[in-house]
């Protein structure tokens, strides 16, 4: 499958990706503007029913496989596997999603409530997927891969055509960068639509492979060891990494503490829960809320979903 994205491809996924994950709410926090001096568009992904963004390309791949029911197996931290067995269940296909043993237990379970299949692996994401390759070949199942299949991105870059739809344009749209479907997704349509508008996309300061390899031009890896699990990247994929070139301005990093902070500032100036990954983009706008003053820029919350004990740590 093809690593590209294309503009046609963007707004065929607008078309037919299943509503419940279009259109999500858009709009200027004023309490959090007045609080940064920035003005900051929330675009929150967490109100559909796997609380994630990922719903959007997992909806869109298994609409660009058509008719195919060959059973299907990907990798993932908890929300990619979720909006894969979201898309699959509805379409009734087999799914088997690898994790780490030490993924969310409310990921994990939704993953399972949604009718996938869940193999843990001993090790971090990155092991699991290797695992899913290698039990995807000797299945012989189709393998999804996060990151490396251009439609994912482009169901994920209807955010950023949503986004453009608004009467004021922006000056910065921060980005939360995992594999990279995101990123590239919202870069591309950016940069078609909207080219005055910088795409920032923003790392774990302890997950730093996809800043470095940015950097670098090519795949570089690097330890990761993050709250931060929908953006804790070790091995970064090849095709992401060089589509970043032409998608994104700048990679920031931010630290887990400020993700936290922002966590909670969500919670006190705008109502929602978000989870650590879901808070990287208003982390960097409030790093960087000097030389924002006065301008008009988006965070994409990504998702929030969010344990027990994980909300008592975080948000109490």
């Amino acid at each position: 499958m093809d690593a590209s994205i294309t503009i046609a491809g963007i707004e065929e996924a607008a078309r037919v990706i299943d509503p419940a994950f279009l259109h999500t709410p858009q709009f200027v926090c004023e309490p959090l503007s007045d609080r940064t001096g920035v003005t900051t568009v929330l675009k929150v992904e967490s109100v559909n029913p796997i609380r994630s963004f990922k719903g959007r390309g997992a909806d869109y791949i298994l609409h660009r496989l058509g008719t195919q029911t060959k059973p299907i197996v990907c990798a993932s931290a908890g929300n990619f596997g979720q909006g894969m067995a979201y898309a699959c269940r509805k379409r009734g296909i087999k799914i088997t999603v690898f994790a780490a043993h030490n993924a969310s237990p409310l990921k994990i379970e939704r993953m399972r409530a949604l009718g996938a299949k869940i193999e843990l692996e001993v090790g971090d994401f990155d092991q699991a997927k290797d695992a899913a390759r290698r039990f995807a070949e000797e299945q012989d199942q189709l393998f999804i891969e996060d990151g490396k299949i251009g439609a994912i991105g482009e169901g994920a870059a209807t955010i950023a055509l949503e986004l453009t739809g608004m009467q004021d344009p922006l000056d910065a749209v921060f980005v939360p960068l995992g594999n990279g479907s995101l990123v590239n997704g919202i870069g591309t349509w950016l940069k078609h639509a909207s080219p005055g508008t910088e795409v920032i996309a923003v790392c774990a300061a302890t997950a730093p492979s996809m800043a470095l390899s940015w950097k670098a031009h090519r795949a570089v890896d690097a330890p990761s060891d993050t709250i931060a699990d929908g953006i804790a990247v070790r091995v970064p994929v090849p095709e992401a990494v060089a589509l970043m070139e032409h998608t994104v301005d700048d990679v920031m990093i931010v630290d887990d503490e400020m993700m936290v902070a922002s966590m909670r500032t969500l919670l006190h100036d705008a109502g929602l829960v978000v989870e650590p990954a879901g808070a990287a983009g208003l982390a960097a706008i409030a790093q960087r809320k000097h030389d924002l003053a006065g301008k008009r820029v988006a965070a994409i919350l990504t998702g929030g979903n969010l344990t027990q004990d994980q909300l008592k740590a975080w948000l109490d």
